[in-house]
């Protein structure tokens, strides 16, 4: 299986801090996402998720972290339930997570 080649992009200036949570906003009922590093290797990208909203089951090649910014979330991450608050960042192994 070979990967697509997607060209190369960032949002994020080089060598500066960022506030994440200030890069995307919430809105009404819905899951706002903003891709901050679009590479072949992976990608970046900010969710800000509305009360009850929710990504649908899914999977992915890569390995991603998720770092809670606000509130709290549940993740389901290779059939296991876990709890997250703005604490701690949880590492998800590729093909094993759903949000």
């Amino acid at each position: 299986m070979s990967l697509k080649q997607v060209p190369e992009q960032t949002g994020l200036p080089p060598a500066q801090p960022v506030e994440l949570a200030a890069l995307v906003a919430y809105q009404d009922g819905a899951v706002v996402s903003r891709t901050l590093v679009k590479k072949n290797g992976g990608t970046v990208t900010v969710f800000a998720f509305d009360a009850g909203q929710a990504l649908s089951e899914h999977t992915a090649p890569f390995d991603a972290i998720v770092q809670v910014l606000d509130g709290e979330v549940e993740l389901v991450i290779g059939g296991k339930k876990i709890p997250r608050k703005a604490d701690k960042p949880c590492y998800c192994p590729p093909a094993s997570r759903t949000l």
